[in-house]
């Protein structure tokens, strides 16, 4: 019977799944208001849909590791609730993609159950090995963000778990600094040696990514760590809950209430920032009283097969 208390939570991870998802609502609000289609393109530099992507990815591998372990701590079949946890996912996203057909969770369960589940047999040096590999390829196909690309990130993310490089990202400032400059340095020379071609395209968006990662990471070192962990832990800790219920709120706005997102960038940022205020008050007001999300309850009972505890003892 596995035990209720979790882990220790890692606060650099929860602040980088908010700020990202973020940054996916404001890319995609579009794209979910009008059927997966952007009416209005943004201008050059604004948001790009697939930055927040690579992130993510490598997060969801991130938390599949982590996961791994806690599992091998509790249970003596340790893969079983990882194996019914991307089942739950399937079935949420199939759910989810009624609403828009650009979700991403099924993708994301389907790779899972074909490449990160099996990986978990595979040595360390294996994992890391392959994961450069994949997107390498993913980036040479012109793969974007497609199931190749989220693979090689999948393994990525396992990979800097199973190194102990995750459990380590709360004591440095010097590592995060030194290679978000060196990925800095990247994206200037791939766009310098060949621009236009879509390899060097993949890989600087890839690498700017990474820069995102390394900058957060950094700025939780300063003194801006309280608003950062105010702001965006709550989101991210309640992250598949706000990635669903943006979607349902993006619709309500533009066909009950019709708001013209798809023909005005303004109205479709001026309503992103106020889905995302309305998630932010939700989120930290749920956590007040409650141990995660509502959809994240349902998903970690779908995981462990036994009803977890919801409500704290003492609402703080």
């Amino acid at each position: 019977m596995p035990h209720e208390d979790p882990a220790p939570r890692i606060i650099a991870l929860d602040v980088l799944r908010g700020f990202t998802l973020c940054e996916i609502l404001l890319a995609n609000i579009q794209l979910i208001a009008n059927g997966d289609r952007a009416v209005t393109a943004p201008p050059m530099g604004e948001w790009d849909p697939w930055l927040g992507l690579p992130i993510f990815s490598l997060l969801f591998g991130v938390g599949f590791a982590l996961l791994l372990d806690s599992a091998a701590n509790r249970v003596p079949r340790p893969r079983l609730p990882l194996l019914r946890r991307l089942l739950a996912l399937l079935v949420i996203g199939l759910g989810h993609g009624l609403l828009w057909r650009g979700e991403i969770l099924t993708v994301y369960a389907v790779v899972a159950l074909l490449v990160l589940l099996p990986s978990t047999w595979l040595p360390r040096w294996a994992v890391a090995g392959l994961a450069p590999v994949l997107v390498a390829a993913a980036s040479g196909a012109g793969g974007g963000g497609g199931p190749l690309m989220i693979a090689g990130l999948f393994l990525l993310g396992s990979a800097l778990v199973r190194y102990g490089v995750v459990e380590r990202l709360e004591r440095s400032t010097r590592v995060p600094l030194v290679l978000g400059l060196g990925l800095a340095a990247g994206v200037a020379a791939a766009g310098a040696v060949a621009p236009g071609h879509s390899f060097a395209s993949g890989l600087a968006d890839l690498l700017l990514a990474g820069v995102y990662v390394c900058a957060v990471l950094v700025l939780l070192r300063t003194p801006l760590r309280p608003a950062m962990q105010a702001v965006f832990a709550p989101l991210g800790r309640m992250a598949l809950t706000q990635y669903l219920t943006a979607t349902v709120l993006v619709l309500m706005a533009g066909r009950l209430l019709g708001v013209p997102i798809g023909q005005s960038l303004q109205a479709a940022y001026l309503t992103a920032g106020a889905i995302l205020v309305i998630q932010w008050l939700f989120c930290t007001l749920w956590l007040r009283c409650f141990r995660q999300g509502p959809v994240e309850w349902l998903w970690r009972w779908a995981t462990w097969a036994r009803r977890p505890v919801l409500r704290r003892r003492v609402p703080s």
